[in-house]
């Protein structure tokens, strides 16, 4: 059996998710002041491909990075390589798919998060810097642990986008979702359902240790101070 299609899964997951870690935190913690005239308007272009079917990305994934497109076809004349129908190609389809995820719930977070905190930290003197990384994020972290885990579950199971980008290549494209519609096309079910379980598995696997991360956050604010003893 070969394995490439769970490498190339947890590759291009892992990657997308590291991506939009970052970005999503970013595009939050930005929007999250920003008037609500321009917030509504941002919200809608960034949250776009999570009601758009994946086909739709995927085509206007083709169109922008294929070898007519125009970032495609800059990258093809100046570097000499193209950027669909390889593995690399599957992470800007799982990127833009997953961002929304990461987007709105760190951006949740973000807004539910108890402003007077930051306040205070401002009539210390405390810099703005230090406030987000010492203050906003690690009370905020739940939300993005949250987003972090259904962005890395959503890339490993996209499907859609990933297949217009990347098609079809074993030992090259594959990923677990493109095995498994490959091998019902083919009729060999007994591969398919040995990559669903596979995926099944891991899906449980990231979700299990979710659950024991935010049992072991919250366990703090749930304990209880002992009685003191009284004489």
């Amino acid at each position: 059996m070969d394995l490439f299609p769970l490498y190339n899964s947890l590759r291009v997951a892992s990657i997308s998710t590291f991506v939009t870690f970052f970005a999503g935190i970013c595009a939050a913690h930005y929007i999250a002041r920003a008037p609500r005239a321009v917030k509504g308007v941002l919200d809608c272009v960034l949250t776009l491909p999570m009601v758009l079917p994946p086909t739709v990305v995927g085509f206007f994934l083709l169109k922008t990075i294929g070898p007519y497109g125009p970032v495609g076809s800059v990258v093809l004349d100046l570097w000499g390589f193209r950027l669909i129908m390889a593995w690399y190609s599957a992470i800007f389809a799982t990127t833009i798919v997953t961002f929304p995820l990461m987007y709105r719930t760190v951006r949740g977070a973000f807004e539910s998060f108890d402003r007077t905190l930051l306040y205070s930290g401002q009539t210390l003197g405390l810099s703005g810097t230090f406030i987000f990384w010492r203050i906003t994020l690690p009370n905020c972290k739940q939300g993005i642990l949250a987003g972090t885990v259904l962005s890395f579950a959503r890339a490993l199971g996209e499907f859609g986008a990933t297949t217009m980008v990347t098609g079809y290549i074993p030992g090259r494209t594959a990923t677990i979702s493109t095995a498994v519609y490959q091998f019902w096309r083919e009729g060999n079910d007994s591969l398919a359902y040995k990559w669903v379980a596979i995926n099944l598995a891991i899906s449980f696997l990231v979700l299990t240790t979710v659950n024991m991360l935010e049992n072991r956050y919250d366990k703090p604010k749930h304990a209880r101070a002992a009685p003191a003893d009284t004489q």
